[in-house]
């Protein structure tokens, strides 16, 4: 016998609620019709994301195909290849001299550039308290970070190669109010664009080392960016530059680690409402889960940033899945057995 339709719908919720990955719902769902039933029409798939990624609960505008498509955003939040996140700078909430100590300077890895120092800093300040910011806008409006990466400055011209870093550092991601205003230039104006956003995830305050170094703050479980935009605040200041004995923060490089879902998964946002719409291009994502299969997926291969290989699915188990998150609403058609002779050995 089906133990699942010989048990109340609410044990039958619990028990299934227990998986993890949509890959797992997904081959639950080809056990029979009553199963693929059940887990389509309670949104299973759905319940999963937003426990894993409750970012996703701004989303008012669901994708076309409900809580199947739900079960491929999982797997691309998860098994997508991670690359570097960042595009182009936005702003910074102040500059020492510009433009040789641009925010353009920290996108740049390297120590010196044309045999000269590469870097950001700050305006002076009296106030070891006084804050900076810096913002930056992501490869894609919808990705999902992982983590941050920030390089303070060393100043090595002086005697005590004094390290330029802030006491603390935390992260924040949204989007624009007006995407119209975000065309206007503040790194040449020199102008703080903080005023400019609607930031919906806020990170903890991360300690930083007053070390020369590439300083990795990784989040407690990945951070879905809705909208494409990180902000860098950086809290406190350390050291005092020995010209003007005004304390400074100087970066050298930011990185953003995660993984950008476009074009399989973008989404729009209304400009006075704020609504966000998810659309997903179903042909895309087949697209990269089968690279993702192959092994031939991009990411990132460096000591410095190990990447832990993602959970493959067998390639049989994958075009399923792929059939799966590509049919209509109403389900895909398996060659099910009758829902009264399913082998009990294999359902339990």
């Amino acid at each position: 016998m089906d133990f699942l339709q010989w048990l109340e719908s609410d044990m039958a919720l619990k028990i299934l609620t227990c998986l993890d990955d949509s890959a797992d719902l997904i081959h639950a769902s080809s056990v029979s019709h009553y199963w693929q039933n059940f887990v389509i029409s309670n949104g299973l798939n759905k319940q999963l994301c937003l426990k894993r990624f409750p970012q996703l609960s701004t989303i008012t505008h669901d994708p076309l195909n409900g809580d199947v498509a739900y079960a491929a955003l999982f797997q691309a939040l998860t098994k997508f290849p991670q690359s570097y996140c960042i595009a182009d700078p936005v702003s910074a909430s102040s500059t020492d001299r510009y433009p040789e100590e641009s925010i353009l300077n920290t996108l740049d890895p390297r120590d010196k550039i044309l045999h000269r120092y590469s870097y950001w800093s700050s305006k002076g300040s009296d106030d070891p308290e006084t804050s900076e910011t810096l913002i930056y806008n992501l490869t894609a409006s919808f990705c999902v970070i992982s983590e941050i990466c920030l390089h303070p400055f060393q100043d090595l011209f002086q005697m005590e190669f004094r390290v330029y870093s802030s006491r603390y550092v935390r992260f924040k991601m949204g989007h624009p109010k007006s995407w119209s205003e975000i065309n206007h230039d503040f790194i040449e104006s020199q102008e703080c664009a903080d005023d400019k956003f609607v930031w919906t995830y806020t990170s903890q305050m991360f300690p930083m080392a007053q070390e020369n170094r590439l300083q990795r703050f990784k989040f407690p479980e990945p951070v879905i960016c809705i909208g494409g935009f990180l902000q860098v605040e950086l809290l406190g200041r350390v050291q005092k530059h020995a010209a003007d004995d005004k304390y400074y923060i100087c970066v050298a490089h930011v990185q953003a680690i995660g993984r950008h879902l476009s074009p399989a998964f973008s989404v729009e946002i209304s400009g006075k409402s704020n609504d966000v719409s998810l659309t997903y291009d179903a042909k895309e994502f087949k697209k990269m889960m089968q690279r993702v299969s192959s092994g031939d997926n991009g990411s990132l291969s460096t000591s410095l940033l190990p990447v832990q290989p993602p959970r493959q699915l067998a390639w049989g188990n994958l075009q399923d899945f792929l059939l799966m998150v590509q049919a209509p609403q109403d389900g895909v058609e398996y060659d099910f057995v009758d829902d009264d002779e399913v082998d009990p050995g294999f359902l339990i």
